[in-house]
């Protein structure tokens, strides 16, 4: 797990933060309507107030209306496929039910992570996490059965917001110190979710539509919903 040091230098190595910006981002999602995911669903009371707080700590230097509840994404699962073959950037029943036989095959049960202060991607201010167990890197390996994250390397992290312009960073970073004395918080982990949300709607709510039970060792599906 990298720690908050490491992701500070690696932050404060890039001149300005990335601009995001508000728009349909077709070229990506093609139309398909819902992009789906792994996550741990964190959304307590007491890591909504954290986040809430890192929230005013960058006050004027977020995108508006993100909406995201506090999640830990595990891995991507991408867009429904359409056709028998799924491209890249797909996933399938087959797909599922793979991660599935993993997850049941050597998932660990129940374990409690900490949440830390901000750190920060270039794109994205976070919260950091803490996993004293490698957990997550269990469950990842679960997930990730056909090879490693698409992204590249993985930091466990719960995103507070996408940045409105190309800030200084060292500017950013002051910004920090107001949680940088912030206790961890427990968070006690029972479950995994497949969450989704709206493809054309950047920063838009999650929905969920499955919850996979560590001690129970078994997927349950939510209301229906076409993914």
């Amino acid at each position: 797990m990298t720690d908050p040091a490491t992701l500070r230098q690696r932050f404060l190595a890039e001149p300005h933060t990335l601009r995001n910006e508000r728009r349909d981002f077709h070229a990506w999602h093609r139309g398909r309507p819902h992009y789906l995911l792994w996550a741990l669903d964190v959304d307590a009371p007491p890591l909504r107030a954290r986040v809430t707080a890192a929230q005013r700590a960058l006050d004027g230097l977020l995108l508006d209306g993100y909406m995201r509840q506090p999640h830990i994404t595990l891995a991507l699962c991408g867009f429904a496929a359409t056709g028998p073959l799924r491209a890249e950037d797909e996933f399938d029943d087959d797909l599922i039910a793979t991660q599935l036989a993993a997850l049941q095959a050597t998932a660990p049960p129940a374990f409690e992570l900490g949440i830390g202060g901000l750190e920060s991607f270039s794109s994205a201010p976070f919260l950091s996490v803490h996993d004293s167990t490698d957990a997550l890197a269990t469950l990842r390996r679960c997930l990730h059965t056909d090879g490693s994250h698409p992204q590249g390397g993985y930091v466990a992290h719960v995103t507070v917001g996408l940045y409105a312009d190309a800030w200084p960073t060292a500017e950013v970073v002051r910004r920090f110190r107001a949680l940088d004395d912030a206790p961890h918080l427990p968070c006690q982990i029972t479950r995994l979710s497949l969450m989704g949300y709206v493809a054309a709607d950047i920063g838009g709510e999650l929905f969920t539509l499955a919850d996979y039970h560590l001690a129970e060792r078994r997927l349950q599906w939510r209301e229906a919903r076409t993914p």
